[in-house]
């Protein structure tokens, strides 16, 4: 890897010191050139854009050499010298810092959003399970027998025995088999709870899953989903935490 390096860098070298030989009135017009054909928008020498550059780094210091050999006080010379590479370096660097504009604003759209595309998400993003400040709506607990609750947007539920089937139907006519007890429909309509003791049974109406769990009881609603806890002084947790403790209760 070192030797590969070397090869490639001996021919810049070369241009280092020939550009510290040569008058510097020579030697500058050279680099000019070279940063004004890395201006010059031709397709030709894009693919030459990196040899280019580095003929600048290089070739730089030799100028800045050949110009403090002019002077006959080597003290005068060094310091011209250090004095021409610091200002032709900070021009080096506006100069490649101007011609990779397009790269770094590529590389900052695709890491950050934009504030357009940001805020939207931001707002109509629904808070995260389990963060901050959790209110729970309670369960309205119902006898469903023969029409109630009503609870959008299924309406009324009602418990029906029939051939072939047994649990509650609604006036929609989605249904869930389940033993008879008490019932909550969760304020958006989504969620149908029934007791049975011990535990509680919830329908999700949305994708039809039935959840059984014989140690916990609805506690309440948020967000349009349950929350549970197994005793009353217990801190309420969402369904699916509830279901990863089930078992190991």
């Amino acid at each position: 890897m070192r030797g590969l390096a070397l090869r490639r860098s001996w021919p810049y070298a070369l241009w280092l010191i020939a550009l510290a030989l040569v008058p510097w009135w020579l030697g500058l017009p050279l680099l000019l050139g070279t940063a004004a054909a890395l201006l010059v928008p031709v397709e030709r020498l894009h693919a030459w854009q990196g040899r280019l550059r580095l003929s600048l780094r290089w070739g730089l210091p030799g100028v800045s050499l050949a110009l403090g050999h002019r002077f006959a006080e080597a003290a005068l010379g060094w310091t011209v010298a250090a004095v021409a590479a610091l200002a032709g370096f900070t021009l080096l660097a506006g100069l490649e810092a101007w011609l990779d504009r397009h790269r770094r604003a590529d590389r900052e759209l695709a890491v950050t959003p934009s504030a357009g595309e940001e805020w939207p998400e931001r707002v109509l993003a629904p808070p995260p399970v389990g963060h901050g400040i959790i209110e729970l709506a309670p369960p309205d607990w119902h006898v469903c027998a023969a029409g109630s609750p009503a609870g959008p947007p299924g309406g009324q539920v009602r418990y029906v025995q029939e051939a072939g089937f047994a649990g509650f139907r609604f006036d929609d006519g989605s249904r869930v088999e389940a033993p008879p007890g008490r019932c909550a429909i969760d304020p958006g309509g989504g969620w149908l709870a029934v007791e049975i003791r011990p535990g509680v049974l919830l329908w999700d109406r949305r994708s039809g899953r039935v959840h059984r769990l014989r140690r916990r009881g609805l506690c309440g609603w948020y967000a349009g989903h349950p929350w549970l806890q197994s005793s009353p002084g217990e801190m309420p947790v969402p369904l699916d935490e509830a279901l990863r403790r089930e078992p190991a209760d």
